[in-house]
């Protein structure tokens, strides 16, 4: 089998890495490693799906993934890439949003028998004497050396929290109890994690006078460094309720033609040289490739049916077929569309504008489309001529379709 540092590092998944024998021991032996996820939100976002492909390729190729939920750490808050103070969670929410991300992760890992687990920090944090605590590892951490880390500068600033300059300590202390109680030996995560992660290595070798290894991802960034995974809507998420199958189809097939190839490499489990050759025409011939990697990411997060549907939902939309209700839509009945005929009373209703301001603003700028037909009046209301097939179509810029379907 492929030694997993070999396969992360082809794909493009490798930032940083403390020890070059890392290498070695994954090719030759069977390590436990682990990933942390913050449970502040009820789903996982499409940040956090590049981790779960990177544990996903450790899993297959024989290692042994923990994912620990920070239900400790996450009432505490932690700083990196933040300029505010994380509010605090209850301990109900937090257990109620990891089981949700259980769900999700158990789309690429494993976590039957021998397997994959779920950890919540809050086990081995919440009962800490902090007295004790202090003593036995709080003396192991340099302050100066602490406010050089990344994760710290940019709070500096505007102002950090004692509450958080605990962080790193806590996260430190989790790699320490991992690596006693099942021997984990390997964190990973992503790129703005480097200086926590590297701390609690450091932690394993002051304890236990043991060798532990960190390793970071590439952040996910479009070709020009800005962050993927957002929309005008917000962020992409795992949670078909939170981002339609549709919306999460659409938001892979319309990625810029330069960020196609590293997508696929990061994001999929296509081998390499298909990916190359899927990507290797740069005219538009690279639509095969979006579609590729839109159906792709959709049946992994979502199973094969919604991939498909979204997949003929998207092409339908140029065709004039049937949707199979993959759009996001509402029904209207007659006296409902009598009520909102103003194409701006539309656009609120589908909430693809937040206000009627907006809604004037959108069509004064020739961003709006009714069945392909551009808005050029801001006062325009649908006409029954409108009604194609029983539905009206809207459209927001290029890529943005809501469908309403009128009923009698």
């Amino acid at each position: 089998m492929k030694n997993a540092f070999d396969t992360l590092m082809e794909r493009g998944f490798i930032a940083q890495c403390s020890n070059v024998e890392l290498r070695d021991i994954l090719g030759r032996e069977s390590i436990t490693f682990y990933v942390g996820f913050d449970p502040t939100a009820d789903s996982l976002h499409v940040g956090h799906y590049l981790q779960l492909v990177a544990m996903a390729h450790m899993q297959r190729a024989g290692h042994k993934p923990i994912a620990v939920i920070g239900g400790g750490t996450s009432m505490v808050g932690d700083p990196s890439g933040r300029t505010d103070l994380r509010k605090m969670m209850t301990k109900e929410t937090i257990r109620r949003n990891a089981e949700r991300m259980r769900k999700q992760m158990s789309r690429l890992l494993d976590f039957g028998k021998g397997g994959a687990m779920m950890l919540d920090n809050a086990e081995w944090l919440l009962g800490l004497n902090y007295i004790d605590f202090l003593r036995d590892i709080g003396s192991l951490f340099s302050v100066n050396r602490m406010l050089t880390a990344e994760c710290f500068k940019a709070r500096l600033e505007k102002g950090l929290s004692f509450l958080e300059f605990n962080y790193m300590l806590m996260q430190s202390y989790d790699f320490l109890v991992l690596f006693k109680k099942y021997g984990c030996r390997l964190q990973m995560g992503g790129d703005d994690q480097w200086s926590n992660i590297l701390a609690g290595a450091d932690l394993i070798r002051r304890k236990e006078g043991a060798e532990a290894y960190a390793l970071t991802f590439t952040l996910l960034t479009t070709s020009d460094g800005r962050k993927m995974g957002k929309t005008e809507k917000g962020a992409i998420w795992l949670d078909p309720e939170k981002t339609s199958p549709y919306e999460f189809y659409q938001y892979w097939r319309n990625v810029d033609d330069e960020d196609v190839e590293r997508c696929l490499l990061l994001l999929t489990f296509l081998p390499v040289n298909e990916i190359k050759t899927l990507c290797a025409h740069k005219d538009e011939r690279i639509n095969k490739a979006k579609e590729t990697l839109a159906f792709e990411i959709t049946r992994q997060v979502h199973g094969e049916k919604e991939a498909a549907s979204a997949h003929e939902a998207a092409r339908s939309l140029f065709s004039g077929g049937e949707l199979d209700g993959a759009v996001p839509g509402l029904e209207l009945t007659l006296k409902e569309l009598e009520k909102n005929r103003k194409v701006i009373d539309l656009l609120v209703l589908s909430r693809l504008a937040p206000s009627k301001g907006e809604a004037r603003r959108l069509i004064e700028g020739g961003g709006i489309y009714i069945n392909e037909n551009r808005v050029e009046d801001v006062f325009a209301e649908v006409q029954e001529k409108d009604i194609t097939g029983g539905r009206i179509m809207l459209r927001k810029g290029k890529k943005t379709h809501f469908c309403f379907t009128i009923k009698g």
